[in-house]
């Protein structure tokens, strides 16, 4: 062996990278294949401004999934602006997120992972009238979207 080395120091050398190799190769294995679970889709903005009598929100219909909501209070007075389902008996519980309260004149913003269904854009105040929304079927993933967070 000392001879090897001696006269041979770069077959030792391939030994070693060949055996480094083979463990390396050996060791990061993983027996059950990687399951591949697309991401959700990528978030929608939607507008809304709430007047002296009623909410606007634009658009009106979208597709289930993240919905930024971004509200404009034009009012005279601050509005806390909720996202509800609006739907009575419906098989499932029901969605809502709220904006902290927004100054007059001011702006707020609320997220919500919104699913298929109906629902009211309202304040606490009745004589504003709430606006509609249409949730259809779910978006597509954003599995293949590049540059998102």
């Amino acid at each position: 062996m000392q001879a090897i080395l001696q006269y041979r120091p770069e077959l030792v050398r391939l030994a070693l990278a060949i055996a480094g190799t083979v463990l390396l190769a050996t060791a990061c294995g993983d027996t059950e294949p990687r399951s591949n679970i697309p991401r959700p889709p990528a978030p929608i903005t939607v507008t809304a401004a709430v007047r002296d009598d009623q909410i606007l929100v634009s658009p009106a219909a979208i597709g289930a999934g993240p919905v930024v909501l971004l509200v404009s209070n034009q009012t005279r007075r601050p509005q806390k602006v909720t996202f509800e389902t609006d739907e009575l008996g419906a098989s499932s519980g029901g969605n809502t997120a709220s904006t902290p309260v927004i100054a007059a004149g001011g702006t707020g913003r609320l997220s919500i992972d919104a699913r298929s269904g109906r629902y009211a854009v309202h304040v606490r105040d009745r004589t504003v009238r709430a606006a509609r929304v249409t949730v259809g079927p779910r978006r597509q993933s954003s599995q293949n979207q590049l540059l998102l967070p």
